[in-house]
C-alpha cells in the first residue's frame, strides 16, 4: 500500500536547541540554559553531562554565555525565515517545533505573556503558513522557566499545573488559528532519567532518598496538566488534536533465558506506563503494585482520576533512535543510547556515539504501540548524530545518513502495510543543532549543515548536504523513490 495520501513528512526541532537569543526579546533563563558544554567528559557518559547542582546553577547564572551552547543555538531566532525557506525547498508538509515557555513567561509566574515572544512566534507561524507547512507544536520541550525550578523544585509542586495551564492558554489564544496539532510534554518518561531537564527537579532540593518519589510525583502532575490542557483545547480549539510524546525505548531480551525475558518485560512496561496513563486515562494496575512495593506514594486529589479519564490524548507520538537489549547478568556489556544504557546487541552496528542502529525496531515499535492503543501514531523524532566533513568545494557527502533514513523509512512503510495508522514522520533534526544530551554541535543530525563548531565559532552559514536532495525526492514521491532506488 505504501505511505497514505496526505502523509505528513517533515522535520523536528526544539526552541532550546535552535533559537538562541537567550537574552533577547525579554526571554528568561530556562533549565536548558543551565546546560554547560563539557568537552572533558566522555560523550557516552550521559549521567555526567546531565548532572546538576545548586552550585552549578548559580555558576551558570553568573557566567557568560560561551560555555552554554543552548543559549546561542543555531540562531533560528534571527534566521527562521531562511531556515523555513530551506524546509519548504525540501517539500516539508510539517515542522515540529516548540514554544519556549521561558520566552513566553520569563519567570513563569506572570499573568500575561511576553508581548515580544507572542509577536515572534506569530511571525514564525505566519512564515510556515506562507509555505503551506503544518506546524506540530510541543508545549513543553525542556524549556521550563528556571525560576519555577528553583522556587518550587519544578513539577514536584502541584502549583506547576496552574502555571503551565496559564502558558497553554496563552499559546492556544494567540496561535490556535495556525496550529492544529499539539503535543503536551516531550519524552515525558524522561523525567525519571534527567529530572532537572525534563521536570525542573533539582536533586539537592529533594529529601535524601526521595528523588525517585519526586520524579513520579512530578510525572503525575504532568499527567494532570496534560489532561486539563486537552480539556481546555476542546473548549477553545475544537478542531485541534492533542498528542502525547514518548521516548520509545524498545528493549529485547539479550538471550532467551527466562530471567532475561522477565526483566525485559518489566523494563518495557515501565516505558509504556506513561502513555498508558495519557491514552487510557488511568494508572495501570501493575504500575500501582510496583509503586506499592517500592514505597512510592503518589499524592492525588480526589478529582485527579476523573480528570485523567476526561482528558485523554487523541494520538501517540514518539521518538525512536535505537533499540537496546536487557540481561539479568551483572556482567553484561552495556552501551549508551538516547540518555539510557542497554546491553550491547551483537547483531547491530553502532553510531559514533555508541547508539545501536536498528531500523527493524521502528517497525516493531509501531506495531506494538498501535496494537496496544489503537490510536493514530506519529513518529516525531528519528535520526542519527554523525561527524560530517565539508569538502573543499563546500559540499557535504553523507551517504551514512541517507542509508540510515532509507532503512527506517522502508521499515515504517512495512508497518503501515500491516495496518498501522501512521500520521506522519518528522526527522530529528532537519538542520544541525545543539545536542540535547552532550551540548555538542559536532554531533550533526541535519540535512542542512550549519557552520558552527562546539565552541560556537563559525559563520552560521547554511549548506545543503547530499541528504537534503535525497529527502526532497522522498517527500515529493511520497516514499515511492525508495523503491526506485531498490530497483536501480
Amino acid at each position: 500500500m505504501g505511505f497514505p495520501e496526505g502523509f505528513l513528512w517533515g522535520g523536528a526541532i526544539a526552541a532550546n536547541q535552535v533559537e538562541g537569543g537567550a537574552r533577547e526579546g525579554g526571554k528568561g533563563f530556562s533549565v536548558a540554559d543551565m546546560a554547560r558544554y563539557k568537552p572533558d567528559v566522555d560523550v557516552k557518559n550521559y549521567q555526567a553531562h546531565n548532572a546538576i547542582s545548586l552550585d552549578e546553577i548559580e555558576r551558570a547564572i553568573q557566567d557568560g554565555d560561551d560555555a552554554y551552547p543552548k543559549r546561542r543555538g543555531v540562531d533560528f531566532y534571527h534566521r527562521y525565515k531562511e531556515d523555513i525557506a530551506l524546509f519548504a525547498e525540501m517539500g516539508f508538509k510539517t515542522l515540529r517545533l516548540s514554544i519556549a515557555w521561558s520566552r513566553m513567561f520569563p519567570r513563569g509566574e506572570e499573568e500575561l505573556p511576553n508581548e515580544e515572544a507572542v509577536a515572534y512566534y506569530l511571525d514564525v507561524f505566519k512564515e510556515l503558513k506562507k509555505y503551506g507547512i503544518e506546524p506540530v507544536v510541543t508545549l513543553s520541550h525542556y524549556e521550563m522557566p528556571l525560576d519555577l525550578a528553583l522556587k518550587y523544585n519544578g513539577w514536584t509542586s502541584r502549583k506547576m499545573i496552574d502555571y503551565f495551564l496559564n502558558f497553554v492558554f496563552a499559546c492556544y489564544s494567540n496561535f490556535g488559528e495556525y496550529v492544529k496539532y499539539w503535543l503536551n510534554f516531550n519524552e515525558i518518561d524522561s523525567i525519571i532519567r534527567h529530572p532537572f531537564t525534563s521536570g525542573g527537579i533539582v536533586p539537592q532540593l529533594c529529601e535524601p532518598g526521595t528523588l525517585r518519589q519526586a520524579c513520579y510525583q512530578g510525572a503525575h502532575h504532568q499527567f494532570v496538566a496534560s489532561a486539563y490542557a486537552k480539556m481546555l483545547m476542546e473548549k477553545l480549539l475544537p478542531d485541534a488534536k492533542m498528542g502525547c510524546m514518548l521516548t520509545k525505548l524498545t528493549t529485547y531480551p539479550r538471550t532467551c533465558h527466562p530471567e532475561d525475558v522477565a526483566l525485559t518485560q518489566q523494563v518495557n512496561l515501565e516505558n509504556l506506563f506513561y502513555t498508558d496513563v495519557m491514552v487510557r486515562g488511568e494508572y495501570p494496575k501493575l504500575m500501582r503494585k510496583r509503586f506499592e512495593q517500592e514505597g512510592i506514594r503518589i499524592e492525588m486529589r480526589e478529582e485527579d482520576e476523573e480528570v485523567l479519564k476526561d482528558g485523554t490524548v487523541d494520538f501517540v507520538s514518539f521518538s525512536y533512535y535505537m533499540s537496546r537489549t536487557e540481561s539479568a547478568s551483572p556482567d553484561a556489556d552495556r552501551v549508551p543510547g538516547n540518555t539510557v544504557t542497554g546491553v550491547k546487541n551483537p547483531f547491530l552496528p553502532s553510531s559514533d556515539w555508541g547508539w545501536q542502529i536498528d531500523p527493524v525496531g521502528l517497525r516493531i515499535s509501531l506495531v506494538e504501540l498501535y496494537d496496544r492503543y489503537q490510536v493514530p501514531l506519529f513518529v516525531v523524532e528519528n535520526g542519527m548524530g554523525a561527524m560530517d566533513v565539508v569538502e573543499a568545494d563546500g559540499s557535504i557527502h553523507d551517504p551514512y545518513r541517507i542509508a540510515y533514513f532509507k532503512d527506517h523509512f522502508l521499515e515504517m512503510e512495512k508497518a503501515i502495510d500491516l495496518g498501522v495508522e501512521v500520521m506522519g514522520y518528522t526527522s530529528w533534526a532537519p538542520i544541525d543543532l545543539i545536542s540535547a544530551s552532550t551540548n555538542q554541535m559536532s554531533k550533526r543530525y541535519g540535512f542542512i549543515y550549519v557552520d558552527q563548531d562546539d565552541e560556537g565559532r563559525g559563520t552560521l552559514e547554511r549548506r545543503r548536504k547530499d541528504s537534503f536532495y535525497w529527502y526532497k525526492d522522498v517527500i515529493a514521491s511520497n516514499g515511492k523513490s525508495l523503491h526506485e532506488e531498490n530497483e536501480d
